[in-house]
């Protein structure tokens, strides 16, 4: 009790030690239930003051307007007590209630009060009064609140929910003249008493974490660049494609620097008003410089960074007008103030050229996907939040078996390994965990519930041992990890290969023999049921595709030799590469054509002769592929080598477990069973003798 109280008391003293900035954006986490009870409180009081304004005025009497002729006879025959003069408006009481005509024809009885507007009051009105003995008083016309109220209250509401809605499209931020804080920069400061990241939790990018490094040192001690007449440099762009951590990078500088840190996203820029981009641009250079050396971090930069000149309405476009105001911030005329832009985008292609220039970003860091040894640093650091069998996984293997991740794949597997874990309720992750994880990360989800035939299993396995046997037989080819005939995803069956390096460049044979491994399973199919499938049909998509780009991108054709073809049109507002344009003739496009269409039927004869000659072990594949469902690449070297299989069935391993479990439940029951049976005899045993011994005493006393 003692150790909350005091953590709740270092909390609050913190929080009074370090008060929110008044420039950093909070989320507005809006309380519908107390803005409900607000709004009915003040209805309340709103109509609370009418009715007592009512009162107050005698707007509560039933008061009826008569014509001036019947006021006349109501006064000659003295009918009338007193009345109160407002104005040119004369109210009266009568001395005995009577029955009038309302505006709507019907009569109303019992009217005491009455009005009317009379067209003028002098001296021979009063003396009529007096002659009639009516108690007469005038009063000066007073404001009809009740009436302004109800008629102002309309537009009271309309006023108060626009007011509503402005502060809801500005992000919530209240206070004193909060609707007119649009202008206003929406970053985030962070300062070092918060939740740091640190280039220790950073791996994978060696280099772009000694780029950054650089920039922290020159903020620090700028005197030891100053020396020898080096300039702070202006910006870093953080390039590569999304989850390597580039975000994570800007966080891990704003932990290493001693200087104020503002984050902010591209987005945060752009809004609905006209002109508001440029002003918060403005307003958070002005804020950094007042803090200055300090770093900005813009996330997501080809939200606002986008090549100009793409867009509908040319210059005046806001989009525009934002970036045009951060080119003047980041090298205008005065570049004095040591402010370095930290950006992130992994789009570099679709920004601003002048943007890019020396003197704006400096730097261009390329944050690519990590090799071997950067993803095992990857693993390392994502492996010390959860419970791990350190005995029993080898990081290095997982970092081998996972190329071509990045950042975010692996920290989804190692969660997704330490979910399985817990569902089956396990103390710790192991091996089996990571590999379960890898697979369904790399290859899908397994469907269980889809029943397959028996003709759909078949033709499946020999249609994945198609695949296995051209990429074994094929020189050069990535080795086969797994191969299996369980639904995942979208396919019915998944050949899965992984490459024992990293490879940045592929040859001609390379791709030729990938070609042929796309097509063995259409191969295996016409070979063994002479019957085709649709199940081919990703297959011949990624081979059509490759073949195409070896052809126009790659120059790997002999028939049209070392060319390129068709021009992409570089719409920036659409996108790059939205569309491509021809630049070559209609003889050439047959060319190019009928050279795809070569070589992917080549392909396809080369994984018929690969299959034929090995129709042995194809069969023999899918056989153990229909018995065990999914094999490894042990399993397919017991396989090649003509070995039998003796492992346990596919998803059999807990059953075993199962089945042990039942087995000892079974014996312990077994044992009870002997045991009470044991017990019970026992005790028949003593009760004979104690029957045996009663009779004999029974004789001796006969």
């Amino acid at each position: 009790m003692n150790d909350k109280f005091n953590k709740n008391k270092t909390n609050k003293d913190q929080n009074k030690k370090h008060p929110s900035n008044g420039n950093s954006f909070q989320p507005d986490n809006f309380d519908w239930k107390k803005a409900g009870k607000t709004s009915f409180i003040w209805i309340a009081i709103i109509f609370g003051a009418v009715y007592v304004s009512g009162l107050l005025t005698d707007v509560g009497k039933q008061e009826l307007e008569i014509e001036y002729t019947e006021y006349k006879k109501y006064l000659e025959n003295g009918d009338i007590a007193k009345g109160v003069v407002m104005g040119n408006v004369f109210h009266g009481e009568f001395k005995v209630p009577q029955i009038l005509d309302s505006q709507y024809g019907n009569k109303i009885d019992g009217v005491s009060y009455f009005k009317l507007t009379l067209p003028f009051i002098d001296r021979s009105i009063t003396e009529e009064w007096d002659q009639a003995n009516i108690q007469y008083t005038f009063k000066e016309k007073t404001i009809d609140w009740t009436g302004y109220l109800l008629n102002m209250l309309p537009w009271i509401l309309l006023i108060g929910f626009w007011f509503f809605m402005i502060r809801r499209m500005q992000g919530g931020s209240g206070g004193v003249g909060g609707i007119f804080k649009f202008g206003k920069s929406r970053a985030a400061l962070w300062t070092s008493d918060q939740p740091r990241v640190t280039f220790k939790d950073v791996a994978g990018c060696e280099e772009a974490k000694e780029e950054l490094k650089e920039v922290i040192d020159f903020l620090k001690s700028p005197k030891r660049f100053q020396k020898l007449g080096a300039t702070v440099p202006k910006g870093a762009l953080l390039v590569g494609p999304p989850g390597t951590g580039k975000t994570l990078l800007a966080r891990a500088v704003a932990g290493e620097a001693a200087v104020p840190f503002y984050s902010l996203s591209g987005a945060d820029f752009v809004e609905m008003f006209v002109g508001v981009g440029a002003s918060r641009v403005r307003d958070l250079f002005e804020q950094a410089k007042k803090s200055s050396p300090c770093i900005i971090f813009i996330d997501e930069m080809d939200a606002v960074g986008r090549q100009r000149g793409a867009g509908i309405g040319g210059g005046h476009d806001e989009r525009e007008q934002t970036l045009n105001a951060l080119l003047v911030e980041m090298d205008g005329f005065d570049n004095t103030q040591n402010v370095i832009v930290v950006a992130a985008t992994n789009r570099p292609d679709v920004l601003d050229p002048a943007l890019l220039r020396p003197g704006r970003f400096d730097r261009q860091i390329v944050v690519d996907i990590p090799d071997i040894k950067g993803r095992l640093g990857i693993l390392k650091v994502h492996t010390k939040k959860v419970v791990v069998n350190r005995a029993k996984v080898k990081l290095e293997d997982i970092a081998k078996g996972t190329p071509g991740m990045v950042g975010a794949d692996i920290a989804n597997i190692v969660n997704e390994a330490a979910l399985l874990a817990a569902r089956k309720r396990k103390r710790s992750i192991d091996m089996t965990d990571f590999e379960e994880a890898k697979d369904k990360v790399m290859m899908g989800v397994q469907r269980k519930s889809m029943i397959l035939s028996k003709e759909e299993k078949e033709v499946t396995a020999y249609h994945e041992a198609g695949h296995a046997l051209v990429a074994i037989r094929t020189k050069g080819a990535d080795p086969v990890h797994k191969i299996t005939i369980i639904p995942r995803g979208r396919a019915l069956g998944v050949t899965m290969q992984l490459p024992m390096d990293e490879k940045h460049g592929y040859t001609r044979n390379f791709v030729e023999g990938r070609l042929a491994i796309l097509m063995g399973g259409r191969s295996a199919e016409i070979l063994i049921f002479d019957e085709m499938t649709t199940g081919a049909g990703n297959d011949i998509e990624q081979a059509t595709q490759i073949a195409r780009k070896m052809v126009t991108e790659w120059g790997m054709s002999d028939l049209l030799g070392p060319m390129t073809f068709g021009k992409k049109n570089e719409e920036v507002f659409l996108g790059r590469e939205i569309q491509s344009s021809r630049d070559y003739s209609e003889v050439t496009a047959r060319m190019i054509d009928e050279e795809i269409s070569r070589i992917v039927r080549d392909s396809q004869r080369l994984a018929d002769e690969i299959l034929r000659k090995d129709i042995d072990v194809l069969h023999q594949l899918s056989k153990e592929l229909l018995k065990y469902e999914t094999l490894d690449s042990k399993d397919l070297e017991k396989i090649l080598k003509g070995e039998k299989l003796t492992r346990p069935l596919n998803g059999n391993i807990n059953n075993s477990k199962s089945r042990r479990r039942q087995r000892r439940y079974k014996t312990s029951n077994n044992n009870k069973i002997v045991a009470a049976n044991k017990k019970n005899s026992d005790q028949d045993k003593v009760s004979l003798k104690n029957e045996d011994s009663e009779r004999s005493k029974e004789a001796k006393i006969k």
